[in-house]
């Protein structure tokens, strides 16, 4: 039940949803490409192509899953050129269906989402998780930004346990903004679109551009809450997706 560590778990509904989704894809768009977290773990590569690629996690908050805790999301993304164009992410219990579309806005169960327009971080309520990885030095690090970030102070830090849930919290105002270091292009590729047609900005942990594969990530309503983020986050490696494995 476990891919790289005690920590990380995978299940066969894992195998079995990314493999019902690629199948019923497959049928109608047989020369496309996948990414899928599944096929990854098996050994597939990780490369995104110009040929139109469907990102996908099958099921996003694996450990959730397995412990019944009440958040897990279906998450599937749609990149054309190396340019995500839609996103659909179904969060299981609860219901909700979130979509988005380059251009055409976001929705959660037909209703527009819009992020909130709050740009004062003492009144913020902050996203984020601890990852799967134990390193003490890593751990110490993802602890020491998470209380930078409360003694701000803001109204609150939370997590989910589901990147695609968190971001769909950005994008329909309930929190200001979500980072992470650690997490695959799958758990974000549908929620980048999202949250951007929401209104929201993407940027790197360092304040470059936003770069699916390189696992690290700040989403926020705006660029003044994400740049107040980026000054708290201690930064730590994580290898690329898209890192050539020998």
């Amino acid at each position: 039940m476990t891919k790289s560590s005690s920590v990380d778990l995978v299940t066969n509904t894992d195998q079995k949803v990314e493999q019902l989704i690629i199948a019923a894809v497959k049928e109608k768009f047989p020369t496309h490409s996948f990414i899928g977290e599944e096929s990854v773990a098996g050994g597939e590569p990780c490369i995104l192509t110009d040929n139109p690629t469907w990102i996908i996690d099958p099921v996003d908050g694996t450990t959730n899953f397995v412990h019944g805790f009440p958040f897990v999301a279906v998450s599937i993304g749609f990149a054309v050129n190396k340019e995500l164009e839609i996103g659909v992410v179904y969060s299981c219990v609860e219901d909700k269906m979130y979509t988005g579309r380059k251009g055409k806005g976001a929705y959660c169960n037909g209703e527009k989402l819009e992020v909130s327009d709050r740009k004062d971080m003492k009144k913020s309520m902050i996203i984020s998780e601890l990852g799967s990885n134990r390193d003490p030095e890593i751990v110490s690090k993802i602890f020491s930004t998470m209380q930078k970030i409360l003694c701000i102070p803001v109204h609150g830090l939370r997590g989910s346990g589901t990147a695609a849930t968190n971001m769909c919290l950005v994008a329909s105002g309930a929190v200001e903004a979500f980072f992470e270091i650690g997490i695959h292009c799958w758990d974000i590729a549908a929620g980048a679109v999202i949250v951007t047609e929401a209104g929201g900005v993407l940027m790197d942990v360092n304040g470059g551009p936003f770069d699916l594969m390189s696992r690290r990530m700040v989403s926020a309503n705006n660029k003044t809450i994400a740049d107040n983020i980026i000054k708290q986050i201690e930064i730590f490696p994580a290898e690329r997706d898209d890192a050539v494995k020998q």
